[in-house]
């Protein structure tokens, strides 16, 4: 039977990356996803197909997959395949959501412990949203 999974861009997985392999795995579906690259149904590449194209195993690939159908993004169905959940995308997105809010707090403790006030904080993230 043919691969009929989209091909996914998930960028860098690496062990040279920062974090486990299987979990630059779930991230990287999560901002596919959260994107709206992959749309509720599509289908994910097979744990084989997956894992040769990332060149990692299959156990690292089964618990990513793992860990993103606990989490309500993906499900799997025996025989069939692996989808995007009906509200997969939500779901990513309020994960990305809440790694964004820690990142922003991550900086605000920094900037902070380099004596930075609140109008300075601000001016800088203001500066860093014209370059968007």
């Amino acid at each position: 039977m043919a691969e009929t999974a989209p091909k996914l861009l998930l960028g860098l997985i690496s062990p040279a990356a920062p974090g486990p392999l299987y979990q630059q795995i779930v991230e990287a579906v999560k901002r596919e996803v959260a994107s709206g690259r992959l749309d509720a149904g599509s289908p994910l590449p097979s744990f084989r197909s997956l894992a040769e194209g990332l060149q990692v195993s299959l156990i690292t690939v089964k618990r990513a997959y793992d860990e993103l159908e606990r989490e309500g993004i993906i499900y799997c169905r025996q025989g069939l395949g692996t989808f995007i959940a009906e509200n997969g995308g939500a779901t990513a997105r309020r994960a990305q959501r809440e790694l964004a809010r820690d990142a922003l707090r991550h900086a605000i403790a920094l900037g902070r412990e380099a004596g930075l006030g609140k109008k300075e904080l601000v001016q800088l993230l203001r500066q860093e949203l014209e370059f968007d």
